[in-house]
This record gives C-alpha cells, sequence and structure tokens, in this order.
C-alpha cells in the first residue's frame, strides 16, 4: 500500500489535488509554515477542508514546520493542537526536540519529522522513531540503497516531484544572511535562482549556477516503492491548481498501472524547470543544475521562422488564444510570447523580444489543458433507499444507517407524492460531493408529504450522513497543558571552541576538527591539542562512510554535528555530542529535550533572544566563516577529468558580492558555501564558538574574545543577526 501526498498552498489547489485522485494532501496554515508566502489555512477553513478530504476518503497533514523562538512556543503549541482538533490527520514538524515533547505530551498526535529535519541515514530514522514520529521525511539528497534502509526502521515519505532546495536540508542560511529573510522561518527569497559566477575556467560567465532542475522521477517511482517508501510527495505549494492536477494525475497513472503511464506533457506545460531531473537518490544526472534557465520553460512545441516581419511558429501543435511561450535561444531564455493566430504550418505568435529563425518555442499556458485538468470533480458514491408511508416517519438509509423524519405524512386528500418527487428532491445534494444511486425507493399507500418537509428531511439526512464520514480518525485535545519552564544554569559557560583543520597554535578550550576528506582523513592538523577534541561530521552522512569514521573516533572526546541524527549516532557510539548551529536550538523546549554535552544555539536569534537559554554548557557562534549552504552535489556537473580540485571556489553574485566556496570529500566531492565576509558578534553570556574553517584558526582565536580587535583584523564583516531579528 502506497500514499501519493500532493500540495495544497491554497483551497483550489487542495480540491485539484482531492479531484485528481491523491490520497492525501499537505498544507500549512497562516503561521508556522515553511511556505509563508502561500495562500495557506485558517483554522475553520482548515476544518471545512478536513471534513471535505475525509468524506472522499483523502487524508490533511498540515505542515508546522519552522523553527520555534522562545517567545512562539505557546502560540506554535497551541496551532498543533488547533490543527489536530480541526481534524488533521498528521503534523508536520521540523524541530524534532519540539516534536518529542509533542508526542510525549499529547500522545494521540500523529507526527511527520520534516525534510528539514535532514533525516538520510538510520541513526535519524531511529532518533525519530524514539521519539515517537510516526513517520520521517526524507532528506532530498538520501540515496536508493539508504532510502530502502530508512523504511526498514519507520514509515518513509519521499519527494518524487517538484523543486529542488539547492542546499541540503535544513541547513540553509543564504536568504537569512544574505537578505534577512530565514528559510528556516518559511520566508526564504531563492537567492540560488539569481545569476552567478565562479571562477573556475568554463564557468567565468553569469549562469543560474546553483539553481536546480525540477525533480521529477517518473516510473522510477516504483523503484522507490520497491525499497519500501511509503508515501510518494509532490512539492509544489507555491503552484497553481493545474500543476497539481496535472502531477497528481501523472502519478496516478503510473502506480495505478494505467497503459499510458500518466501524461508526461500536461506535467511539463503547468511547470518545468530545466527539463526534469531523477535527483540525488539516483545519481546526479545531467540535467540536475538548470544553468539557463531558472524558471518555468513548459514543453517544446517548435521553432520559429520570420515571416513578413511575423514570428510564425513552425509547429504541428494545435495551439489557440490565451496561450502562452517561452522562446529559447542557444538553450538560454530570450523572452515570453503570445497566440496571434493560426497559420499554415503551425500559428502567429507575438513578443516583446526580437525573436530570430531558428529560436526554440516551448508552452508555457495551455488554456485548453487547464479546463481540461480542472475539469473533473471527485464525488463519493452514495446508495440511497427512501421509505415513505401513511401515518410514519419517512426513512432513508445510506450505507446501512438509517435516518428518520420528525414529519409524518397523512393520507392524500388530492396528490399523494410520487418515486419522481423523491428522486428530484435526493438528486439535488447541494454542496455534498455526493453522487447517488438509489436502491429501493417504495410509497406505501397515498402518502401526502410536502415539498418543505421533503427538502427539510433530504438536507437533514445529507448533513447527518456528511457529519458521520467526514469526521477525523481521532478525538479531540480539549487542554493545553502547561508548558515547562527551562531550569536556568547559574554558572557562565566561559570556554572557547574553535572549527579549523590545523590546531597548530590555537588557544581554546575544544578543539573541533574538520577534515578535508572524509573517505581517507588525514589527523595530524589535531594531533599535539591538549584541550577536548571533537571530529566536525556533516550533516549529510551515510553508508559507509560511518564506517570509515567509526575506527578513528578514539582520538577524539565526541563528534561536532549539525544533524539531529547525531544524538542517536553518539548515543549508540558511547561517544559525547556538540550539537551544533544546524541544530537551530531557539527554544527552551528543545533545549531541555537534547541531551548533549555541549549545544551552540542557532545562529538565527539575536542577543536578546538568545540570552535567555544560556546554559553552562552552550556556545554561541561569535566570530570567523559563517556557513551558509551545504551542497551535496557538484556545481560543475562533475566535470571530474577537467577539474581543478582546488579546494576554494569563489562564488560571486551580481551585485560583486563573493561568497566562498569550500571543497571537501565525502565518498565524492561536497561543498560548502560561506557569507561573502566573516562573522564578528562576540559575547560575554556564554562560550564563544570560532569558525576558522577558511581563516588562520591560530590568528583568529587569539582574539576570539575580543570584538574590536576582531573588527580591525577582518575589516569588512558582518554582526550576523545579533541586534537585527530574523524573520
Amino acid at each position: 500500500m502506497t500514499e501519493l501526498l500532493a500540495p495544497a498552498g491554497n483551497i483550489e489547489c487542495a480540491y485539484a489535488a482531492i479531484d485528481s485522485g491523491a490520497d492525501a494532501i499537505y498544507l500549512g496554515l497562516k503561521s508556522f509554515s515553511a511556505r509563508a508566502s502561500a495562500g495557506n489555512f485558517g483554522y475553520e477553513e482548515l476544518a471545512a477542508l478536513c471534513a471535505r478530504a475525509h468524506a472522499l476518503g483523502v487524508r490533511v497533514h498540515v505542515a508546522l514546520n519552522t523553527l520555534v523562538k522562545e517567545s512562539e512556543r505557546e502560540n506554535f503549541i497551541n496551532s498543533a493542537i488547533a490543527a489536530h482538533n480541526a481534524g488533521a490527520d498528521a503534523l508536520i514538524i521540523q524541530d524534532i526536540f519540539l516534536g518529542a515533547y509533542l508526542k510525549k505530551t499529547y500522545p494521540r498526535l500523529c507526527l511527520h519529522l520534516s525534510t528539514q529535519a535532514g533525516t538520510n541515514n538510520i541513526y535519524g530514522a531511529r532518533l525519530a522513531k524514539r521519539f515517537g514520529f510516526d513517520r520521517v521525511i526524507l532528506a532530498r539528497e538520501t540515496p536508493l540503497d539508504e532510502i530502502k534502509k530508512i523504511a526498514a526502521i519507520i514509515e518513509t515519505e519521499v519527494f518524487v516531484q517538484g523543486a529542488l532546495c539547492t542546499c541540503f536540508s535544513g541547513q540553509c542560511y543564504f536568504s537569512s544572511f544574505a537578505g534577512g529573510n530565514s528559510g528556516n522561518r518559511g520566508r526564504c527569497k531563492q537567492p540560488c535562482r539569481k545569476l552567478y559566477t565562479i571562477d573556475r575556467e568554463g564557468f567565468e560567465e553569469k549562469a543560474y549556477a546553483l539553481s536546480l532542475s525540477d525533480l521529477s522521477v517518473g516510473e522510477d517511482i516504483i523503484k522507490l516503492a520497491e525499497a519500501g517508501v511509503y508515501s510518494f510527495k509532490i512539492e509544489g505549494r507555491m503552484r497553481r491548481p493545474e500543476y497539481v492536477a496535472a502531477a497528481v494525475k501523472y502519478y496516478r497513472g503510473i502506480l495505478d498501472g494505467i497503459p499510458e503511464k500518466g501524461d508526461l506533457s500536461a506535467l511539463k506545460r503547468t511547470y518545468n524547470r530545466g527539463n526534469y531531473t531523477k535527483g540525488l537518490a539516483f545519481g546526479q544526472d545531467k540535467t540536475f543544475i538548470s544553468r539557463s534557465v531558472q524558471g518555468h520553460i513548459g514543453e517544446y512545441c517548435g521553432t520559429v521562422k520570420v515571416v513578413g516581419g511575423k514570428y510564425l511558429c513552425l509547429s504541428e501543435v494545435i495551439c489557440r488564444a490565451g496561450d502562452s511561450f517561452k522562446v529559447l535561444r542557444s538553450g538560454k531564455e530570450v523572452g515570453g510570447a503570445d497566440f496571434v493566430s493560426p497559420a499554415k504550418g503551425g500559428f502567429i505568435i507575438s513578443s516583446g523580444k526580437r525573436l530570430l529563425n531558428g529560436d526554440k518555442v516551448f508552452i508555457t499556458t495551455d488554456s485548453s489543458l487547464t479546463s481540461k485538468l480542472l475539469g473533473h470533480k471527485k464525488l463519493r458514491g452514495v446508495n440511497l433507499s427512501v421509505f415513505v408511508a401513511e401515518s410514519e416517519p419517512m426513512r432513508a438509509i445510506i450505507d446501512g444507517k438509517e435516518y428518520c423524519s420528525q414529519f409524518i405524512p397523512s393520507v392524500a386528500s388530492s396528490r399523494p407524492v410520487s418515486r419522481g418527487d423523491i428522486v428530484k428532491c435526493f438528486d439535488k445534494v447541494d454542496t455534498y460531493p455526493f453522487k447517488i444511486t438509489y436502491g429501493e425507493v417504495e410509497i406505501c399507500g397515498s402518502p401526502f408529504v410536502p415539498a418543505s418537509a421533503l427538502n427539510a428531511f433530504r438536507r437533514e439526512v445529507y448533513a447527518n450522513y456528511y457529519s458521520g464520514i467526514s469526521r477525523a480518525p481521532h478525538d479531540k485535545i480539549e487542554n493545553m497543558l502547561a508548558l515547562p519552564e527551562i531550569e536556568n544554569s547559574v554558572a557562565i559557560n566561559r570556554r572557547s571552541a574553535v572549527i579549523a583543520r590545523d590546531f597548530t597554535g590555537v588557544d581554546c578550550d575544544i578543539a573541533i576538527f574538520k577534515p578535508n576528506d572524509y573517505s581517507d582523513p588525514d589527523f595530524s592538523g589535531v594531533y599535539g591539542f591538549k584541550g577536548e577534541k571533537f571530529l566536525f561530521i556533516p550533516p549529510y552522512f551515510n553508508g559507509e562512510l560511518f564506517e570509515a569514521i567509526k575506527p578513528r573516533l578514539e582520538l577524539f572526546d565526541g563528534v561536532y554535528c549539525d544533524g539531529y541524527w547525531a544524538v542517536e549516532f553518539c548515543r549508540e557510539n558511547n561517544k559525547k555530542l556538540f550539537a551544533g548551529t544546524g541544530f537551530n536550538i531557539a527554544n527552551s523546549i528543545s533545549l531541555s529535550y537534547l541531551d548533549a554535552e555541549y549545544i551552540a544555539l542557532s545562529k538565527e536569534l539575536t542577543f536578546s533572544e538568545l540570552q535567555p537559554l544560556c546554559l553552562g554548557n552552550t556556545f554561541c557562534l561569535s566570530s570567523g566563516n559563517l556557513k551558509l549552504m551545504d551542497l551535496l552535489y557538484c556545481p560543475f556537473g562533475r566535470t571530474c577529468k577537467t577539474c581543478d580540485r582546488r579546494n576554494v571556489y569563489t562564488l560571486t553574485d551580481e551585485n560583486g558580492r563573493a561568497f566562498p566556496m569550500r571543497r571537501y570529500k565525502l565518498d565524492s566531492c561536497a561543498f560548502e558555501v560561506y557569507n561573502c565576509v566573516p562573522l564578528v558578534a562576540v559575547q560575554s553570556f556564554t562560550g564563544n564558538l570560532s569558525d576558522c574553517t577558511l581563516g588562520n584558526a591560530a590568528e583568529i582565536s587569539a582574539l576570539s574574545n575580543d570584538a574590536d580587535a576582531l573588527r580591525k583584523y577582518f575589516e569588512n564583516y558582518t554582526s550576523g543577526h545579533s541586534k537585527n531579528p530574523v524573520f
């Protein structure tokens, strides 16, 4: 058994998903949604949608998948309970520790761990299961062989269609630090979709260097099913109803074994960025990066020929008024175009750009297709029997449930009620999603039933029946329990920690050693350090990498990691955990549920937001390099034969800002993107953590407690969010 799960950014998309054959839909509320710009739902609208969905056998999952600050925790928990009480079948949570609290406090909640939690290995799956989650939504980077292992541990959901985040799930801070709008708070401004240059031969021209093609696994969805995946997720809460309908119909056809295997043409015409990629579950393919095209290019339909000053699109495709197009030249966008009129050999288009012979035309809006996709309505088959007799209450039976009228028919003095009257009345289903078929319609004697009484009975029958079939499969939660309060430590953490690749001459209490190559690490850079030593492990880590690294752990007191899964890894391997900034600890509930030796608090909090969370073992990222993204793919398209294999490249945007891009080795090359200027946010209320991945650790650590000296040292710097809150 599997589930086809569709996005519902607004009510129109929700209906499109349901009507097209989705088994479940997912949506966000007005707050705590990772798609804050989507239409999203209020509680009354959610309750009405849940009722309709349940009546049609469709489940509703509500995403509360953003980071939660201390000031928001009560509102967040109230929102979770309200969504549950409105009928939500499951809640999608990013913060695994808040989820653990919710499950312990309100056991009847069904929780799914968001892809933003970055689950990509068996340790993450085990942790989610131990914390009471019913399902994990895997990171998009998780390979197929690892998916199979995880699916054997816990129910699993995997993306099969839609936009891909360029950064590893839950670890993107590009929008946050480059523009003040946090992706972890649902307000990503998508800087990854902008133009950049990279200082490597062949990549110096401006291109969409970080913009990924849309995911479309197509018939490989069957391989995911064979690997044990339960739920297949279509991304797209920001997209239109016709896209939702096309995507659902496409995958419904494949899963149900329909001979034509769904309509890929319809899907391309509703949204197609980069002509699709199979995604990293199946390995990086040639179409993974969409360097030339950022947005929707639709489906190829013809070629431009300039005739008498007009643009003729040579095509066998039938187009009509209302259709729109995108024109590409040598694979790059030229501009848009609109249908003008049919013509011999094709049709005439108009464009604000000058078009040339040979330009390729792609249809991006197919007006007739939109009507076709949204024309079907899903209805529930209802078998109805009605019995009317003199001097007895009228009776109606639906699915074995009997309903009786308060009105009692008398003997007709003129015209008794007829079968036609009853059928005509009950054919009116109002707004209910019913398709009526009739069993028995029995009339005994000559009963008189006024039209008003018959209509009232119909309304009562349908309302009661709908109430029964639209109920949520769980009881409501009546009261919210008192929130736990954090027990602040009296002691202030005065220790210093440094992330670096070489600790020669470094002055700090805790060394966090960061290798360049995890397949064959060189640990000489940490030899001789006298303090505590932690091994930096990236948030994406699985398979044979664990086997390669486990024997080396004896050199270290513990592990520093930005991935939640490290809690379980350290627990099972009896190692201390330094929970990194990627844990995004931003509230006291999460802090209290995190079992770690040391904890780096969220780097998206202001000093005033950080201080109430500080304990004797907490740290604040205060200086050095500011990591914005983890890239688990090669931005050079795996052109290994011509690669210069430098350790650091420079990614430059249209404003001239230069972002260092560090290459390191897992089982293959991966990359980290850092902020264009270093961080100086030294404070005195907890431990200071310095990231010296790219800098001179000895020089920076010597100044780590002196903000003025660091400002002089770096010259250009940012104070991050220490003073300005993230939205």
